[in-house]
Parts: C-alpha cells; sequence; structure tokens
C-alpha cells in the first residue's frame, strides 16, 4: 500500500541545470548532487540520476579507498576526498590509483549540507 502523498522514488529527478552539462557530468543543484542523463546548457531541465554506481571526473593526483566518502567539489566539477566545503555524494566503489582521471563513486540520494569550510 503506498502513501496518498507519495510522488516519486526520487532515483531520477527532473532538474534544471545549473551550468551547461554533458550526459554522465555530475551537477549540483543547491544540496542535490545527480548526474545528467543528457548534454543540456545550463537554464535548462535535465533528468538527474541520483543513486548508482558512476565513474565520475576525480581530483587531480589523490588516491581513493574502496569505501572512502567521496564529495563533489562543485567549483572544480569533480570529486574528491575533501570534505572541506564540499557536499558529500558518496563512496569510493572501488581502489583508484593517483594517475587516474576518473573513480567509481556509489551514489546515495540522501541531502545533505555542504561540509564546513
Amino acid at each position: 500500500m503506498m502513501a496518498n502523498n507519495f510522488i516519486q522514488s526520487g532515483d531520477v529527478l527532473p532538474l534544471t541545470a545549473p551550468y551547461d552539462v554533458v550526459a554522465g557530468d555530475g551537477f549540483q543543484v543547491g544540496q542535490i548532487f545527480a548526474v545528467a542523463a543528457s548534454a543540456v546548457l545550463s537554464g535548462q531541465p535535465v533528468q538527474g540520476q541520483r543513486v548508482g554506481v558512476f565513474s565520475l571526473k576525480k581530483a587531480d593526483a589523490q588516491i581513493w579507498g574502496e569505501g572512502a566518502l567521496i564529495y563533489w567539489d562543485n567549483s572544480s566539477k569533480n570529486c574528491t576526498t575533501t570534505a572541506a566545503g564540499n557536499l558529500l555524494i558518496g563512496a569510493a566503489a572501488a581502489n583508484v590509483g593517483s594517475s587516474a582521471l576518473t573513480g567509481a563513486v556509489a551514489l546515495h540520494a540522501s541531502v545533505r549540507a555542504n561540509e564546513a569550510p
């Protein structure tokens, strides 16, 4: 039985792109992080995937251990293990070496404020 106020599961949300995005890019709208389903220009509607495991751009020279907390750096538009000033988006789904340009991130759909600077 479903509550009569249920709207949707929330795994995919219709959002407004805060900047130009390419399909597969991460983006942040307020305190929501998602992965774009298609390429759109800033201000256009985009379907944002909020859960799942995605290969996402990572900060240069970082080493990620499996299960490490991963944050979104909205200034650099990449994932990082640096908490300060960034939004917690999930955890590393696999070990990643320092030379890798991307890392596997298991996203969670919770909404959380950016970490304190």
